[in-house]
């Protein structure tokens, strides 16, 4: 596969807000994030349909495509980001037409539900993008420093991403071992969703990040028993576990296992790769953003991650 990589942001480019899931629940996300994104020097330009509702989407499946399509084609957008997650990324992988963003390549960022267009993106075109904050999530009040910092850096910056967690909190080791492959991923239930299709990337020399939120320890077990059994994870090449944030049982009265002994169960006593945990990424205030598509070195026996090529040109 060709590897494509978009050009790095300047001071003055036009920024494209999209919303390919759900809606936004209040207009204020979208016109705080705009006010930012113009208060650090770019222009931005919003998706005709950004702000339509359909239920649980917004807007019809045509009208989220026609927004992806739309920035995608406008030559004077250098940066497309999700206004958020929610549901509904999914229905859109059979209608994008990639040839348009195979010939127009930017930089395109989001996570969670936005997981399963990076990945369908990455299959079909070899573009690399970034799982890393939204407009109306991390943009439009009260943003983190930290977040908002190491945003800034990755989209500005040709220089591979150099991974240092908040509060110095080290990565830590569940296998050791070293492996090189491109990382792909994002979050587990959308990742886990995409089997079976033509839309998950070739498992061979790849490392596998994944991330989740509110899913507990049985459905967590689940996902990875579907990755397990379609042969997946044997082929991957490394593994690599962000946040799994608030992913425990609540009800007393529920036997579980715990989050850890489910991620041991399934890498460290089946898995003969490296695993290497405590990323600082996902649904989480301090959230790094990181490159899908290029090539990393996972350590697992001095707990690193090294990014070996730059995600812009």
């Amino acid at each position: 596969m060709d590897i494509i990589k978009a050009k790095k942001l300047n001071r003055g480019d036009v920024i494209g807000i999209i919303s390919p899931s759900s809606p936004v629940s209040d207009r204020e996300r979208l016109d705080g994030s705009v006010s930012y994104f113009e208060s650090m020097g770019y222009r931005v330009r919003v998706g005709k349909n950004v702000l339509k509702e359909r239920g649980y989407l917004a807007g019809t499946d045509e009208e989220r495509v026609e927004d992806i399509h739309s920035m995608f084609l406008d030559d004077e957008v250098k940066l497309i980001i999700c206004l958020r997650g929610g549901y509904g990324a999914a229905r859109l992988l059979d209608k994008i037409d990639y040839n348009i963003i195979k010939k127009h390549p930017k930089i395109f960022c989001g996570y969670s539900d936005i997981t399963v267009l990076q990945n369908a993106i990455f299959k079909k075109t070899g573009l690399v993008t970034l799982a890393g904050p939204m407009a109306g999530v991390d943009f439009y009040k009260d943003i983190n420093e930290w977040t908002a910092e190491n945003f800034w850096k990755t989209v500005t910056s040709g220089d591979p991403v150099k991974i240092s967690n908040v509060d110095g909190a080290g990565l830590k080791s569940l296998i050791v071992g070293k492996a090189e492959g491109r990382l792909i991923g994002g979050n587990l239930s959308l990742f886990s969703s995409l089997s079976g299709t033509e839309y998950l990337p070739e498992p061979k020399g790849t490392i596998l990040m994944l991330e989740d939120v509110g899913e507990v320890p049985y459905k967590i077990d689940r996902m990875l028993n579907q990755l397990r059994l379609s042969g997946y994870v044997e082929r991957i090449a490394g593994v690599l576990l962000a946040s799994f944030t608030d992913c425990i049982e609540t009800d007393p009265l529920r036997k579980s296992l715990t989050l850890e002994e489910v991620m041991s169960d399934y890498f460290n006593n089946n898995l003969h790769v490296p695993v290497v945990y405590n990323l600082n990424h996902g649904h989480v205030t301090n959230n790094l953003t990181i490159p899908i598509g290029v090539k990393v070195r996972l350590d697992g026996d001095n707990c690193r991650l090294e990014f070996l090529e730059s995600h812009l040109v």
